[in-house]
């Protein structure tokens, strides 16, 4: 990575071991960690103990425990200097099913002692709802249509309120589709290859995508230069319909490209969770990401990352 890409390539040597702590180490975490590596010491959570040898050979340290379970968190007080926040809420047992009690968890463990300097939150752009088309910046009011965007509003909440009161500085990065052709169900290839219909364009929306190694290398970057209390859009420069971005993806594999219905059919020949998603339309923009992070998007389209760059 280039120095002007580096989060750690401009700072003194004496900053260059601080300890990243990830909380939701999945594939992004993992790319996030490898953006970081080896100049800083990385640490993991992680609720499942035979993940520990992958943890180890990628120079992570894993770190037992679950935030479904508060008292096993106790360990992560004042052990990290900066905290990557990438673990969704829970989807079901919730007392509240608008809460996310796993930020609530760890948040209360980050308070006990030795506060880290910055955490970044990986939010999601569905905290706006359906935007009609329009494009959105991120001073447009959140409006969830569903329970899991609801959850993500009430994490962005919690973080925005320990921030302010903590002086820690908080780094929301509000997300749309991820995709990768390395990331498990990260293209349109299988559900291409199911010849599952997309909607007629007079009834399609917007939607909005970022690779997966840029999202890794925007938290990164994030950690140090984003504005404290500050919520980036973390989205590449495609203008896209959902129907257009299948036919794109389509001609990219040499597959036929989807069957156009009308919404009218698609109510009744798709399930609800893919429904959900051609709800809502809206289009991200993304002048915060390159002006604040000074990001440049190694993906700057979906067609280029589809196609390997």
């Amino acid at each position: 990575m280039p120095s002007n890409q580096s989060p750690l390539g401009a700072l003194p040597s004496r900053f260059r071991r601080q300890r990243i702590l990830i909380i939701g180490c999945g594939d992004v975490g993992l790319r996030v960690a490898r953006q970081l590596a080896p100049r800083v010491r990385l640490l993991a959570l992680t609720s499942s103990p035979e993940r520990s040898p992958e943890l180890r050979a990628r120079h992570i340290t894993p770190l037992a425990g679950n935030l479904d379970q508060p008292a096993t968190l106790r360990r992560l007080a004042g052990l990290a200097t900066r905290v990557v926040h990438l673990a969704p809420p829970p989807g079901e047992n919730l007392p509240d099913w608008r809460r996310d009690p796993r930020t609530l968890a760890l948040l209360r463990v980050l308070r006990l002692r030795g506060l880290p300097q910055a955490v970044v939150y990986g939010s999601t752009s569905g905290v706006y709802g359906d935007c009609q088309g329009e494009w959105a910046s991120e001073t447009r009011a959140v409006n969830p249509h569903t329970p899991r965007a609801w959850r993500r509003v009430d994490a962005e909440a919690q973080l925005r309120f320990f921030g302010r009161s903590s002086g820690v500085r908080v780094h929301t990065l509000r997300i749309p589709g991820i995709y990768a052709p390395d990331r498990e169900g990260g293209t349109p290839h299988g559900r291409l290859l199911k010849g599952t219909p997309v909607l007629a364009p007079a009834d399609d929306v917007f939607t909005n995508h970022i690779h997966a190694d840029d999202l890794a290398r925007a938290c990164a970057l994030a950690l140090w230069r984003a504005g404290p209390q500050r919520c980036i859009h973390v989205c590449d420069d495609t203008e896209l319909t959902m129907g257009d971005y299948f036919d794109l993806a389509a001609d990219v594999y040499g597959l036929p490209r989807p069957t156009r219905i009308a919404r009218a059919d698609a109510q009744a020949q798709l399930p609800l969770a893919l429904l959900s998603f051609m709800g809502e339309s809206r289009r991200l923009s993304n002048l915060r990401m390159t002006t604040e992070l000074g990001l440049v998007l190694r993906y700057p389209t979906v067609a280029q990352g589809l196609a390997g760059g």
